[in-house]
């Protein structure tokens, strides 16, 4: 074996050596060709295959037109989640996301404020422009609603009253039901349903919130409270509610800032509370002066009474005798000359009289505990962990404990006493499992027509190849076979005579030249038999 792999190389040398430049430089550049059109036709493969959503969460009737204008235009897509999304090659997903856009496709059949302006026209009826006015608004609402966080789609119908005959007659009041259509998992927060019943009962003209009814595709309904609407059996329901907003708003706060201090992967908070739902109404009648420093109200009248006498009293009258008078009176007076004077004056002031009627919070914070695990890992570069150092370690619970200290002061309500932070908050320094790492990307498999492409190609080269060292050896063979043939023709060279015989002298000269020139010899041999 290894005679012939020997045999092959020298032969294959021999081969390269015995070509001139020319036919050189046609072998090397046929391969080198080859090699770049398989490598072209590689990336181009690898770039053209993958494919980029285009559209998603389209209804059949989207999906249709958008299919129909792909075939007509012989772009490959595919189409992904139950016919919802449409994907194409990645390097015409924008041309194609603009030109359809140009030509209104998709187009959902629904009506939105745009088409007034592009439709205007004279010969259109009252009736048949409040239907398209409705199915604008109840599109406009839509849109609107969708462009929230968690919601993929709704849908909207819309309730509008008839305008009133007679001016004196109010308006009816109009009502909107509405189905969201929400992303897996998501959970809206209180504020959140309030506000989009505020913002649907803005859109609509006369439409209370009271006349909204909103639900998701699982008929589930979305209530702005609760307790009010289905009575006392929600009330725990309510309260849980309330206890867990409020856990989860104060431990979304401190995950970002202690997260900013340690990093978010290396702290962990949990928020427990106790919250205090006693309601309390009470009606206050209060009156305060108006000035508060002297105690004092706001005059509202004053009366005036001065009187002066002067000389003898009047004759006719008996002291004591008149009809609410007594002698123990008025006492008669000897001398009849005397002086009288009377000065009175009378002040109304006004205080402030206030009434309340106070209803306290439906809620208050009675007590917080707050729990908080930091990784004791520092880094995990070169294979090495490091923990933190205990002044480490002691700088970041300082630095947390004046956090928690202020997050608790401002939370808890002042009417339960004094706040001590120590015994509502615990720091642990752990070490932390490592997080799992996400699976590698799936690298795009090549397809099989490029694998056939590819074979072709090295079938073709490697024919090219046989056929010119074929003809290569048919030449070599043809300038063998002359040179053998000029050999008999001369004949055996002429052996310095000795003593040995003829027939030994070639003997050995065949034996020499079967040993070192076996192909020379095998053909020698040939000529032989064919003379014979």
């Amino acid at each position: 074996m290894k005679e012939k792999i020997i045999t092959w190389k020298d032969k294959t040398i021999s081969f390269w050596k015995n070509r001139t430049k020319s036919q050189k430089g046609i072998f090397i550049g046929s391969v080198m060709i080859g090699i770049l059109i398989i490598a072209a036709l590689f990336i181009y493969s690898s770039g053209s295959s993958r494919l980029t959503p285009l559209y998603s969460n389209l209804s059949l009737n989207e999906v249709g037109q958008i299919k129909e204008e792909l075939d007509a235009r012989g772009v490959k897509y595919e189409l992904e989640d139950a016919g919802t999304t449409i994907s194409v090659p990645e390097d015409q997903a924008d041309t194609l996301l603009v030109d359809l856009a140009g030509q209104g496709i998709p187009n959902s059949g629904s009506i939105d404020y745009s088409f007034f302006s592009e439709n205007a026209s004279w010969g259109i009826t009252d009736n048949e422009f409040n239907v398209m006015k409705l199915d604008a608004m109840q599109t406009e609402l839509a849109k609107l609603i969708t462009g929230i966080d968690g919601i993929e789609n709704a849908e909207v119908m819309i309730n509008l009253p008839q305008d009133p005959v007679f001016v004196n007659e109010s308006p009816e009041e109009a009502s909107a039901s509405i189905v969201l259509h929400t992303q897996p998992g998501y959970q809206f927060q209180g504020n959140q349903i309030d506000s989009l019943y505020l913002l649907i009962s803005k859109a609509v003209p006369n439409l209370p919130q009271e006349n909204i009814v909103i639900m998701n595709q699982f008929s589930e309904y979305f209530d702005q409270n609760t307790t009010t609407v289905n009575g006392s059996q929600d009330v725990h329901t309510y309260q849980q509610t309330v206890k867990q907003d409020i856990e989860r708003d104060i431990q979304s706060r401190l995950q970002q800032m202690l997260g900013a201090m340690v990093g978010m992967d290396n702290v962990v908070v949990s928020v427990t509370s106790d919250i205090d739902f006693t309601q309390e109404n009470r009606v206050e009648e209060l009156v305060e002066p108006i000035d508060l420093e002297n105690m004092e109200g706001l005059p509202v009248s004053i009366e005036t009474i001065h009187e002066t006498y002067a000389g003898n009293p009047p004759a006719g009258g008996t002291a004591g005798t008149g009809e609410e008078d007594t002698a123990a009176t008025y006492q008669e007076i000897d001398d009849g000359d005397g002086d009288y004077e009377l000065a009175k004056e009378t002040i109304n002031n006004e205080f402030n009289r206030i009434h309340r009627e106070i209803v306290e919070s439906p809620y208050k914070i009675r007590d917080l505990g707050i729990q908080v695990a930091v990784n004791r890992i520092s880094d995990t570069s070169e294979n090495e962990v490091q923990y933190l150092s205990q002044q480490e370690e002691t700088a970041v619970e300082e630095g947390i404990n004046s956090i928690l200290d202020s997050i608790i002061q401002t939370s808890i309500d002042d009417g339960f006493g004094e706040v001590v932070t120590e015994e509502k908050t615990s720091i642990v320094f752990q070490e932390f499992n490592p997080a799992p790492t996400s699976p590698a990307e799936a690298v795009p498999a090549i397809p099989a027509w490029l694998y056939i492409t590819g074979a072709i190609l090295f079938v073709i080269i490697l024919i090219l190849a046989i056929l010119l060292f074929k003809n290569r050896k048919d030449e070599s063979e043809s300038v063998e076979e002359e040179t053998v043939e000029a050999a008999i023709n001369t004949g055996v060279p002429e052996m310095p005579e000795d003593e040995q015989s003829d027939s030994a002298v070639r003997r050995k000269q065949l034996e020499k030249m079967a040993k070192d020139k076996p192909e020379d010899f095998a053909k020698l041999l040939r000529s032989w038999i064919g003379e014979d």
